[in-house]
């Protein structure tokens, strides 16, 4: 059996937290502390998973309002022992390119794009600690035959759960969290003819 490397013990007895991330330059691109623990994502990553994070990345930069900006895998510090990496995320706060993290309170929409690694994570852990955390809307994207299909939700904020509110095939509209259509059939079209 191999040794751990020094930097994966955790620094103190209750585990990691949020903060140690920006500590950790050892540790694989993708690190996220959940409940305290860090995963890593170290399975490779399927060109339909890059293809469409891209494709959905412009599309809704194309469709932001004036001061909304879309972010690409950066975490989000829900709390002390919470820091999950959407794949993408939606946000009012002004482009910082120094950033390393965004609030709950910056964040108006997450977007998880739904890997075998990730599966479990993306429809129970995250989706039900974003809903605690106040992020607005929620959207969780699958793999259905090779097509994008997506499933939304939208924060019911007395009980801090999310309400389904739809699940889009072929097409998306939404007026949140802000007015978007998305044809999700061309976001795997190839843009070359």
């Amino acid at each position: 059996m191999t040794a751990v490397p020094e930097w994966m013990h955790p620094p103190r007895i209750e585990g990691w937290y949020a903060d140690d991330l920006d500590h950790l330059p050892e540790a694989p691109r993708h690190t996220e502390l959940i409940d305290g623990a860090l995963v890593f994502m170290m399975s490779p990553q399927r060109v339909w998973h890059a293809r469409l994070l891209t494709a959905l990345e412009l599309a809704l930069e194309e469709q932001a309002p004036e001061g909304v900006e879309v972010e690409r895998e950066i975490t989000i510090r829900l709390d002390k022992r919470n820091r999950p990496e959407p794949d993408l995320l939606v946000t009012t706060v002004p482009r910082d390119l120094d950033r390393t993290f965004f609030t709950p309170d910056q964040v108006i929409l997450v977007v998880e794009v739904v890997s075998p690694e990730s599966a479990h994570r993306d429809r129970t852990v995250t989706l039900r600690k974003y809903a605690e955390a106040g992020i607005p809307v929620y959207w969780r994207v699958e793999d259905e035959d090779k097509a994008p299909v997506v499933h939304s939700y939208e924060l019911d904020g007395p009980t801090r759960s999310y309400a389904p509110t739809g699940i889009h095939r072929h097409e998306l509209r939404s007026a949140m969290p802000f007015p978007i259509v998305l044809d999700l059939d061309a976001l795997m079209r190839s843009r070359r003819r």
